[in-house]
């Protein structure tokens, strides 16, 4: 057994009381290991270990592959908060994908320090694309983003589909009719 927190007068009643409580919790298994680690979390403690590592803002109605995903790029994020890097992380923590275009990029140049946001959220995070949803997202690009920077945003629609050929046949049969008097 490790040192007692015990005082020196505590009786033998105390001693045994504090043995049997030591014993009872040392056998409650304590995965320190699961409970740092954004896969192997359980869902019920995520939000700890999120606010933990620095996720400023958290949704319950959020599925649980993207709470887990903004979760593991939290630390990333905040090591390169209010740059360009940022943003895009911070959009790709949500399933999607930006076009960013800074002021001096545009013909003729911007107005000094904004930029323009093009975001296409695409269900690979399987958040469904709601109004609400988009407006987390852009909450999100403001708490990341220069703070002396200002953006306009546009959404993107992202649509996959196929194409194929079809054809059919019909056959016919043509003759030539000589309808001449001769």
């Amino acid at each position: 057994m490790t040192k007692s927190l015990l005082p020196p007068n505590a009786g033998a009643l105390d001693r045994a009381a504090e043995s049997a409580v030591v014993n009872a919790i040392a056998t409650i298994p304590i995965p320190h290991r699961d409970l740092w680690s954004p896969d192997r979390c359980p869902i019920d403690l995520l939000p700890w270990l999120a606010w933990a590592v620095g996720v400023e803002g958290w949704r319950s109605y959020w599925p649980e592959a993207l709470k887990r995903e903004r979760v593991r790029r939290a630390i990333e994020i905040s090591r390169t908060k209010g740059s360009v890097a940022s943003v895009r992380r911070v959009v790709e923590s949500f399933g999607g994908q930006i076009a960013l275009r800074e002021w001096w990029q545009t013909t003729p140049k911007g107005t000094p320090h904004t930029f323009e946001l093009v975001l296409t959220l695409t269900d690979a995070s399987g958040a469904e694309t709601s109004a609400a949803f988009v407006d987390d997202v852009i909450a999100e690009v403001n708490r990341t983003k220069p703070l002396r920077s200002h953006f306009t945003f546009v959404q993107g629609l992202a649509a996959q589909a196929g194409a194929s050929i079809v054809a059919a046949g019909r056959p016919a049969a043509y003759a030539r009719l000589d309808l001449a008097v001769q």
